[in-house]
């Protein structure tokens, strides 16, 4: 019994509507499953190939009705060239010493994700996130995943990325840094980051989660080229504006 419900099709369901985070006056609704037993790995792959998004044992994606804006996009890493601009964040950033760590939430990350949060996300839906919400993002999670701490020379944590294994790429499930290092871009490092890690382990993919049309806290996601979107027709490439526009 216990076997059969380790490997059974996971079923779908449909969240109610509520308040769109991304676009004012939008109604935003998910269809999510629950990750878990001997398929968890395999499945959560699949769907998100299928434009799907992990957040702990839970795979989702919207399904809002009359609105596709919510588009799942990634990285090619294997044919990535980086713009002038992120070359420059590639220099600002060269003293900083990446590590991987398992994933278990520490004190340390969590006082830096409060400080991201209350600054850049006041009023959002992770405003009022715990310590113990943040144990259970991290560690609570049926799929292979670590974190990806970012530290300057003396030691100091100043940026995280939760980050999932796939066969074909890295999945950035959750990404945060300290506010305060305005000038080190360290989001965009970040991105830059794991597609040079991508690379390096021959991965060609580097999934960014979903990049939404009219969100200007999303657009930074085009930036990076050549970048492909996820439609009716399977994945295709996107136009990438030009820098500075």
């Amino acid at each position: 019994m216990t076997e059969q419900r380790s490997t059974r099709i996971p079923q779908f369901f449909l969240t109610p509507g509520g308040p769109c985070p991304y676009l004012p006056g939008r109604v935003e609704r998910k269809v999510f499953a629950r990750l878990g037993g001997t398929l968890a790995q395999p499945l959560s792959e699949a769907l998100t190939h299928s434009g799907f998004r992990r957040s702990q044992s839970i795979a989702y994606r919207p399904a809002c009705e009359g609105c596709n804006a919510c588009v799942s996009v990634r990285i090619l890493a294997d044919r990535f060239v980086a713009s002038r601009g992120q070359r420059r964040t590639l220099k600002r950033n060269a003293d900083i010493v990446r590590t991987e760590v398992a994933a278990e939430a520490t004190r340390e990350q969590f006082a830096l994700l409060r400080t991201y949060l209350d600054s850049r996300h006041p009023g959002g839906g992770m405003s009022d996130m715990g310590l113990f919400d943040y144990v259970a993002m991290v560690e609570e999670t049926p799929v292979a995943t670590h974190i990806v701490e970012y530290r300057t020379p003396d030691g100091v944590l100043v940026a995280a990325a939760l980050t999932d294994r796939l066969k074909d790429g890295l999945s950035m499930v959750y990404s945060f840094f300290h506010p305060g290092e305005v000038a080190r871009s360290l989001g965009t490092y970040m991105i830059l980051n794991h597609v040079r890690v991508a690379r390096q382990h021959h991965l060609p993919f580097v999934y960014l989660g979903y990049w939404v049309r009219g969100s200007r806290k999303m657009d930074y996601k085009v930036r990076f080229s050549p970048l492909e979107a996820l439609t009716q027709n399977g994945w295709e490439a996107v136009k990438v504006p030009p820098e500075g526009e």
